[in-house]
Formats: structure tokens, sequence, C-alpha cells
């Protein structure tokens, strides 16, 4: 499961990147709103970690603009613990709301009640089954499939599939998809974009007679069915 974690406080994100990390997720962490809005809006993560007050734009408003795109589920963290500011947060969209300062223990159970609770309808504003051509990915088996035949990938291709996928026909530079997939900042002499491109082309191009995920000179990739 990839969690979003959305928290300014550098010795608390981290310790909790940490200990979600020893307890088998994979979380992504970044510390202000404006960055924090663009991933959650990307739809690669099952779970956001949000604290209500963040520089940039805050947690409250980040979730308002969330909830126009998105349905994933999202956790509130707040030093604020009054009834009033609970059920603001409710109102707006958060589906739990955790007052800081907070056990890890209690963390993870509502980290695992709301995934439970998550678990067949992952986003109600998209379809469960993604498609171009004959190029299939369900996400809730988090199977994919092109012609019939089932093609197996790694968690990291499952996740450059499911970018390319939600945003088939835009054409995506290498520093968006290693910030998306990877989370990593864009270093012009790693090429570990280009490398999990070249292996999700082996496993969904070179097998068939028509190739879907194209080169853009200078500019990126993008998946697309082209005549």
């Amino acid at each position: 499961m990839k969690i979003l974690l959305i928290e300014d406080e550098a010795k608390l994100s981290a310790y909790l990147q940490r200990g979600l990390g020893e307890a088998g997720y994979n979380v992504d962490v970044v510390h202000n709103g404006v960055d924090g809005l663009h991933l959650a809006v990307a739809g690669l993560h099952d779970l956001v970690i949000l604290d209500a007050m963040l520089p940039g734009i805050d947690g409250l408003t980040l979730l308002t603009a969330l909830r126009k795109t998105r349905q994933t589920p999202v956790l509130m963290l707040t030093a604020r613990g009054s009834v009033e500011d609970r059920v603001l947060g409710l109102q707006t969209g958060a589906d739990d709301y955790l007052v800081k300062p907070f056990a890890f223990s209690e963390l993870q159970a509502r980290i695992q009640v709301l995934l439970r609770r998550s678990h067949g309808a992952r986003d109600a504003t998209e379809p469960a089954l993604l498609r171009v051509s004959d190029l299939e990915l369900d996400l809730m088996r988090r199977k994919a499939t092109r012609g019939g035949q089932k093609i197996d990938l790694t968690a990291k291709e499952f996740l450059l599939l499911t970018l390319f996928l939600r945003r088939q026909g835009e054409v995506l530079s290498r520093t968006e998809i290693a910030e998306q997939v990877w989370d990593m900042n864009f270093d012009s002499d790693t090429n570990v974009v280009e490398v999990a491109i070249r292996r999700l082309r082996s496993k969904m191009d070179v097998p068939f007679e028509k190739n879907l995920l194209h080169t853009v000179r200078g500019m990126g990739y993008v998946l697309e069915e082209r005549g």
C-alpha cells in the first residue's frame, strides 16, 4: 500500500515515514501544501495523511481541492482538538481525524481501518478498469493484460503504467515521472526513468504488433494509440 504523508514538521514526518515503512507501507513525504496537492491529485496513493497546518496551502484548502477530483481516503493530523475543529475537518472531506500528540499504534490502527474501508473502491471518480487500445489495467485486482494476455509487472512498473493510463495522451516529462513514481528530485545523471520505461515497453509493447508507449524527443513520453 502506498501512503502520501503531507507534514511540515521534519522530525515527525521522518519518524512516521520510518515507522510506517517498517510496518510495510510505501510512504512518500512532502512538506508543503502545494506539492502535497499536486501528488494527491495524481491519484497514485491508497491513503493520504494530511497535516492541517501547512505552508503554501493549508490542509483544509488542500482537502477541499482534492475532493473535487478524487475520493482517496484522508486521515487528518492536527494540534487542534476541539469538537468544532474535528467537525470542520470531517465536513470538509476528511475520513478520520487524529489529534497531536498521538500514539503510533493508534495511527496504524486508523490507517488499517481506512484502507479496509476503501478496499474495492479505490476512487469513485474513475473506473476500476483503465484501458487504451487492447491494453487493460485492473486497479482493484492490480492486473494488467494486453490482447487478453497477462502482463507481469513489478510494483514500480504498475505505478508507472497507472500514471500513463490515467494521463493517456499527455506527454509526461522524465522529471514528472521521477517525482510521481519515485518521489525523487530529477537528476540528469540518473537513468532510472529510462530503464523503467525500457522494461515496461519490453512487456507491454515488444511482444505485440502495435506500440502504445511513445518517446517524444526532447519532451518525454506519451501513452496513446496511433494509427
